[in-house]
């Protein structure tokens, strides 16, 4: 499409955005930025291989997500050229200013930082960041924050199992990383934080789970759901060991920690950052415990139910949300809260008016300001994400962004959504009012 009319739209948006309310099914809601902390902060996110492109450029090599994205797991798709955001960061940066940005959360490309995976640093990927960092400080900003590399075994996993061990791996590299993350973070205490004065976390997968009875089955096999979720992550972080559902379930494929591993564990986080879309119905499901080689899913003996694939448009459904932001605070000691991603998905098809986003943000943030209301330690909230970019599953057939990048244009313009018309306009302290859509629960399940 030409791109005046790109132009024409986004001016309407602009226009509708101040003069009409957002109309669905259900109950009104109405806030403000000023109903928030002032120190609670509002952004919105990329990651480098999603949105960076330049590939092959400046001494960068190929990483994990270019062999990933190249096998055709993107649906074909590959993140070569993405939104060419190595080019295209200044007046990125220049958007995220115009639409009131309070922080924006980004990932590094390894791969262009240390392209042999290490040894010597790439002068100029570093030269990159450097810059991309120094443009977002001048300008106040902050906050950094089936994957590759597609590994698994027989009869699991929905990719050619060609290498892998889906019934160990899981659980080794799950310890690994965690005792990884411990000595990063003590090394980050002991050399930097004093001069830097930086935060290190970590960020997890979080869906809220619901039993889809009342039955004791499924009220335990829920808490099942949130140990294998949350709990295998958190409790060593918090409680220095794996939860006992966990163990229990794993056996002698899950390893131990030392009492001093436990030790250099426990607590070596500053915030927790949680990646949260919706919310999913667990049932329980006690005949995988009966199979003599299992993966992890099927030590979590449930089955679960609440979107469907492929996800074309998330249920909205905010208590989920507001319900894991308690949870959070009453099972692990109310940590420090940067809800790093949440966002509305919608098929990549070149319209602006994104009216289920909006409901979708509006409905969440709502969630977030309830929890705060009730003690949450919730200290930030970033839209995923900026721009519709390279995803994971889709290639570029879906998106979530506030801006539209026109892939055919070979500029690759950015175009604002009704969504980022939205956004900016809370951000700049305007009241605002959308009716938020009830969601029913899902009545069939399937394995």
């Amino acid at each position: 499409m030409p791109k005046y009319f790109f132009r024409l739209l986004a001016l309407a948006l602009v226009l509708v955005i101040g003069n009409v309310g957002f109309l669905a099914f259900g109950v009104a809601d109405e806030y403000g930025r000023d109903d928030f902390p002032a120190e609670f902060v509002f952004g919105s996110g990329t990651s480098a291989y999603q949105v960076e492109g330049a590939a092959l450029e400046d001494g960068r090599s190929f990483s994990i997500w270019d062999a990933y994205a190249h096998s055709g797991f993107c649906d074909g798709a590959n993140g070569d050229i993405a939104c060419d955001g190595y080019h295209k960061y200044k007046e990125d940066i220049k958007l995220m200013v115009d639409t009131g940005l309070e922080a924006f959360r980004f990932s590094i490309s390894w791969s262009r930082l240390i392209p042999n995976g290490r040894g010597s640093v790439n002068e100029k990927g570093l030269q990159f960041y450097n810059d991309f960092i120094n443009r977002l400080i001048a300008h106040g900003g902050y906050d950094t924050g089936s994957s590759p590399p597609g590994r698994c075994s027989s009869p699991f996993g929905y990719i050619n199992c060609s290498r892998g061990d889906s019934t160990h791996e899981p659980y080794l590299v799950a310890h690994h990383f965690l005792l990884a993350h411990a000595s990063t973070v003590r090394l980050y205490r002991e050399k930097y934080k004093a001069m830097q004065y930086g935060s290190v976390g970590i960020n997890l997968l979080a869906f809220w789970f619901e039993p889809y009875t009342n039955t004791i089955q499924d009220v335990k096999a829920t808490q099942r759901a949130n140990d294998f979720y949350l709990g295998w992550f958190l409790n060593p972080l918090v409680k220095g060991d794996y939860p006992e559902t966990v163990k229990k379930s794993a056996g002698n494929r899950i390893p131990t920690f030392t009492k001093l591993e436990s030790q250099k564990i426990k607590g070596s986080f500053d915030f927790l950052g949680i990646n949260h879309y919706t919310t999913l119905y667990i049932k329980d499901n006690p005949n995988d415990l009966e199979t003599d080689t299992r993966d992890v899913y099927a030590d979590m003996a449930l089955i679960y139910s609440g979107i469907e694939f492929p996800i074309t448009e998330f249920p909205v459904i905010p208590i989920g949300l507001e319900k894991l932001l308690n949870h959070l605070k009453e099972e692990y000691r109310n940590p420090p809260i940067y809800i790093h991603e949440n966002g509305q998905v919608q098929a990549r098809n070149g319209t602006l008016m994104d009216t289920p986003r909006v409901e979708y943000l509006h409905a969440y943030i709502g969630a977030v300001l309830s929890a705060l209301r009730n003690g949450s330690n919730t200290k930030g909230y970033f839209v995923w994400s900026f721009f519709d970019l390279l995803e994971m599953v889709g290639g570029y057939n879906y998106g979530y962004g506030l801006y539209y990048v026109d892939l055919d244009d070979k500029e690759l313009t950015r175009y604002p959504k009704l969504s980022a018309h939205w956004y900016a306009n809370f951000l700049k302290g305007n009241n605002i009012n959308v009716i938020i859509p009830k969601v029913k629960l899902k009545d069939s399940f399937s394995n």
